[in-house]
């Protein structure tokens, strides 16, 4: 959420950031209903103050205080639909962007800022994990698809197992920085994903439970960060750091074609997610650190990635500063993502109102979203990992989780 008190002192400003993240924003409307909002504020308070210091002793003081409540009432209808819509348009306020956000449309448009490991070679026809899923009998579809529809599969036997060790690796690397782990629910109420900026902006990618105000989580991002709704967070336990493992629920609306084959997006998958709240004074530090969590871990699987810049035509409303991380996948031939680290400023703070008290100054603290792990990871490791004979090298870090076995090899049939 945009402080409105900016929103009023730099209105030219907010026009070209409307402008450069195309947001459906009609400013001149907005600006209009803060102003009425204010002078039916200022109304109401005058009013209010008449009220109070009428004189009871007039002959027709009772008809006159009738005729003031009423007014008072009439006034105070008109400054709730006036701030109800005024709020309506403020909700759709992206947020702000630093000076050297690159300029695009979508995510051709982001910027390499490094890349890690060597790529694997062949002298063998690489597979898709889809196809190596199902030939070593990792990844079942079919039967997903039979159970719960399209977009839904079962991890089987070592994928599960090295699927869940990727999982715990994860957990067990941040613990060891400082972050505390937890298990959260898998539902939120709609002021929870307003809250953690999900909704307007992401309305058709969510899971709504029918007659309920709850919603399947599309990442615990939303229970973790909703965590300290309205509260006041002491100032010296910042940094807070928290991290948890959960399914996590998208309809992928719209998505379709070569991206979306096999299991790259599920309409269920499952993450291990790194959350800060800390000082605004220390959230690009805080952003760097995440990436290099992201970073660490897939080192640790020996998976080869690369880092991007997002430009401002692919940032998503909520945040102010985001990486993504692409993992190297060899059977599809290119780089996809894996990770976003996104530095989301006091958006979300503000929306939660989540303050903390700073020399005697109430802030909001920034927060940072970040990916450490998916089942993205263990896609890319099928991939790059394949061997001419059908099996599939294990990273050393994950052969505690199958045995201490160096490869999967094609399973018995599944009954």
């Amino acid at each position: 959420m945009l402080d409105l008190k900016l929103i009023r002192t730099q209105p030219d400003a907010v026009r070209e950031l409307i402008r450069r993240r195309h947001a459906p924003v009609d400013f001149d409307k907005l600006i209009q209903l803060d102003e009425r909002v204010r002078a039916l504020t200022a109304q109401v308070d005058s009013l209010r103050q008449k009220r109070k210091g009428g004189a009871a002793s007039a002959p027709d003081a009772r008809e006159a205080a009738i005729a003031l409540r009423n007014e008072i009432s009439g006034v105070e209808e008109e400054l709730r639909v006036a701030k109800a819509e005024r709020d309506r348009l403020w909700s759709w306020m992206p947020n702000l962007l630093p000076d050297d956000t690159p300029a695009g449309e979508n995510d051709k448009d982001n910027v390499e800022i490094k890349r890690w490991g060597d790529l694997p070679t062949a002298n063998f026809e690489l597979k898709t994990h889809e196809v190596l899923g199902r030939e070593l009998g990792v990844i079942d579809e079919e039967r997903g698809t039979k159970v719960a529809g399209a977009g839904f599969s079962y991890w089987v036997g070592d994928g599960a197992r090295l699927t869940w060790g990727i999982f715990s690796l994860a957990l067990d690397y941040l613990a060891k920085r400082g972050f505390r782990q937890m298990f959260t629910p898998v539902v939120a109420r709609q002021n929870t994903l307003f809250g953690t900026g999900y909704l307007p902006f992401f309305a058709d990618q969510i899971y709504r439970i029918d007659g309920e105000d709850l919603n399947l989580i599309g990442t615990s991002e939303q229970t973790l960060v909703a965590y300290h709704t309205d509260e006041i967070v002491p100032f010296e336990k910042l940094p807070m750091l928290y991290t948890a493992f959960t399914p996590c629920f998208r309809t992928e609306a719209g998505s379709y074609g070569r991206e979306t084959r096999g299991l790259f997006r599920q309409h269920q998958f499952h993450k291990v997610e790194q959350i800060v709240f800390c000082d605004p004074a220390a959230s690009e530090e805080w952003l760097q650190k995440c990436l290099e969590n992201a970073e660490g871990i897939l080192k640790m699987l020996q998976i080869p990635y690369r880092v991007v810049r997002v430009c401002d035509g692919d940032l998503g409303a909520p945040g102010y500063k985001k990486y993504d991380v692409e993992g190297w996948f060899a059977g599809f031939g290119s780089y996809r993502e894996t990770h976003s680290i996104t530095n989301l400023t006091d958006f979300q703070t503000r929306r939660l109102n989540i303050r903390s008290k700073q020399s005697g100054n109430m802030i909001h603290p920034h927060t940072i979203s970040a990916t450490m792990i998916t089942d993205r990871a263990m896609l890319a490791l099928l991939e790059n990992n394949q061997q001419a004979d059908g099996s599939v090298k294990v990273p050393e870090a994950l052969r505690p989780f199958i045995d201490g076995r160096a490869e999967m090899v094609a399973a018995s049939a599944v009954p």
